[in-house]
């Protein structure tokens, strides 16, 4: 702001200067404007034309003050300008170094594809529990609420492998892909999975004919928010407590009964290989062991006590606020 005041000085001094030049020829030389103009514009460019007539000494101290007074709003119109660019130039330069500085220190994070309805509650989940990520995006006003958010995003097109090279999707753990357009999902889930063959892809889809090619393209799963949401409607209907009762389990941490995935993996070296009973959570902790995903990835509700502790394996737990805060300090 204060770089456009002074542009805004500049060019009202070289007006002035300009304004006090035509004035003071034809008073003092008695010229034409349009001499006068032209004796004002040679005096203050100094480019060494000749003059119209012979100057007399008053004419002679005129026009030394006209260029010493020319030299110094020049000087001060220069630096002006030179600020205004270097200002700007700088800080988007700083700017993008900063960017690219954290995202090269991101690790384990998730890419998320569109800063959208669906990418706004991605990121805000996300947030919630604390989990790195970063936004792609390249729509202006969803760029301006990224910046007000203060997320940590790359302006540019998912679409666009050289864009998406910028996320460091070979350190991230999964990538969400929320774009409006199932075309533009299908396309960002090819291109993920080519810069990262293990992580997690979960896209967005809007048709339901979208669902099987997004899966034969590498999305690990497809989400599809109208089906989700008319079937949530129906079941309000046909078993509304049992909903209910479902929907107060959350993994939010903000109300008593809450969810929990444990990953074994992140368990001491001393619980591979042990039970569930080994592990002891409801002592330690008060919270429940309701279920177990195996290394093939099938799930085992209420799983029995003497189930063993592998890589690569998953607890869900179900406990209350103060139960799930006790569970994330131990674990």
């Amino acid at each position: 702001m204060v770089t456009k005041s002074k542009l805004y000085i500049s060019s009202s001094l070289l007006t002035a200067v300009l304004i006090i030049g035509i004035g003071g020829f034809m008073i003092i030389s008695n010229e034409s404007f349009i001499d006068s103009l032209y004796m004002t514009i040679i005096t203050m460019s100094t480019v060494g034309f000749g003059t119209l007539h012979e100057l007399n000494q008053t004419e002679k101290l005129f026009t030394v003050f006209l260029i010493i007074l020319s030299i110094i709003v020049y000087g001060y119109s220069v630096t002006a300008l030179t600020e205004y660019f270097a200002n700007r130039n700088i800080f988007q330069i700083l700017k993008l170094k900063k960017v690219q500085q954290e995202i090269q220190s991101l690790k384990n994070h998730t890419v998320v594809c569109g800063y959208g309805r669906n990418g706004k509650q991605a990121v805000a989940k996300l947030k919630q529990f604390n989990q790195p990520c970063i936004v792609i995006e390249k729509r202006k006003d969803e760029i301006a609420d990224l910046e007000r958010d203060n997320i940590l995003f790359v302006e540019g097109d998912a679409t666009n492998d050289d864009d998406l090279k910028k996320l460091g999707l070979d350190r991230a753990k999964s990538l969400i892909t929320a774009l409006p357009s199932d075309a533009d999902n299908l396309f960002v889930v090819l291109s993920a999975r080519q810069f990262n063959k293990d992580f997690t892809i979960i896209s967005r889809a809007s048709n339901e004919s979208s669902y099987g090619k997004l899966k034969f393209a590498g999305a690990t799963n497809v989400i599809m928010p109208d089906k989700l949401g008319g079937a949530h409607m129906a079941s309000l209907v046909v078993t509304p407590d049992l909903v209910e009762f479902v929907d107060r389990l959350t993994i939010a941490g903000t109300t008593n009964a809450n969810l929990e995935e444990i990953s074994v993996n992140s368990l001491p070296d001393e619980y591979l290989s042990k039970t569930i009973l080994d592990l002891d959570l409801r002592k330690k902790t008060g919270c429940n062991v309701i279920g177990f995903k195996t290394k093939e990835g099938e799930y085992l509700i209420n799983p029995d006590a003497k189930t063993k502790l592998e890589n690569d394996t998953h607890l869900i737990v179900l406990g209350n606020k103060e139960e799930i805060l006790k569970l994330r300090d131990l674990f």
